[in-house]
């Protein structure tokens, strides 16, 4: 599913993050930047040793920032990595989230880069439940595209077919809202 915003595009994918030739991909990552399971796992094999080695020396990260290296042996060649919130049911977790979205974007923004994949932060071990976070992500990601036109290019990877089916439906509901945002039909 694609929709355009401006000058800029939004889509929704089905598939592997690592995998993705945009030029930046978005690292789902813990305060460490460390190799872990999910997302940052597979991104950090993907990406072969020296990644971690350039995470080492960029002293972490806080939740909710978001911090860029080289990518590496991935198609992309740039890797933002954002440490989502820990799922807690409390108003801070969608202020977090969204601003997961927001200093990654502005990163990619300050760094020249003008596409950007997305897995779907904080939905895994963090725990937060896919619907509320798809609405977060894809309402951040609009809001910015509308506000700024240093990005041509947002992808949401999702890993499974129910991921983008809810990506989808919570995609669908915003264009029928917003005569804004122009569905494209392929």
């Amino acid at each position: 599913m694609k929709v355009k915003i401006g000058s800029s595009f939004l889509e929704l994918a089905q598939g592997d993050i690592t995998k993705q030739n945009t030029e930046a991909i978005v690292n789902a990552a813990n305060n460490r930047l460390a190799p872990g399971g999910g997302v940052a796992g597979a991104i950090h094999r993907a990406a072969g040793p020296e990644l971690w080695e350039e995470c080492k020396g960029l002293g972490g990260c806080r939740t909710g920032e978001a911090k860029i290296t080289m990518g590496y042996k991935l198609p992309a060649c740039y890797v933002i990595h954002t440490v989502g919130p820990i799922y807690s049911g409390e108003p801070k977790d969608v202020i977090l989230l969204g601003a997961c979205y927001n200093s990654s974007l502005k990163l990619a923004v300050e760094s020249g880069i003008k596409s950007i994949s997305f897995p779907a932060i904080s939905t895994g071990v963090f725990g937060y439940p896919l619907e509320k976070a798809s609405v977060v992500a894809l309402k951040t990601a609009i809001e910015f595209l509308k506000q700024c036109d240093g990005i041509d290019l947002i992808r949401f990877v999702l890993y499974s077919e129910q991921a983008l089916r809810i990506h989808e439906k919570r995609l669908n509901e915003l264009v029928e809202k917003d005569t804004d945002i122009e569905l494209i039909r392929e």
